[in-house]
């Protein structure tokens, strides 16, 4: 490899170290987890409690209770987009 590549790869390495402490470390201990991107606990759990709320309010004719499961829904929604980063930055998809 030319000193420009191994450059290039410190960058890339030095980036992702930034971007995704817990990653990087995995992948350098040799033990693999999932990239930030990937991990959707907190997405999962609001969408039960979203979809919880919305049975309920369903059941009981509560349209207080409807309109909070949607909301939180759509927040659960939000919460699965892998790029969700990049728009809270303005910064547009990835080409390529």
């Amino acid at each position: 490899m030319t000193t420009n590549e191994d450059r290039r790869l410190g960058d890339l390495a030095e980036r992702l170290r930034h971007d995704d402490p817990r990653f990087f470390h995995a992948l350098e201990a040799g033990t693999p987890c999932r990239p930030r991107e990937y991990r959707h606990g907190t997405a999962w759990l609001t969408l039960a409690v979203a979809l919880g709320g919305l049975a309920l309010g369903i059941v009981l004719g509560h349209g207080l209770l409807i309109a909070g499961g949607l909301v939180l829904a759509g927040i659960a929604g939000h919460l699965f987009d892998p790029d969700r980063a990049r728009v809270r930055q303005g910064i547009g998809p990835p080409h390529g």
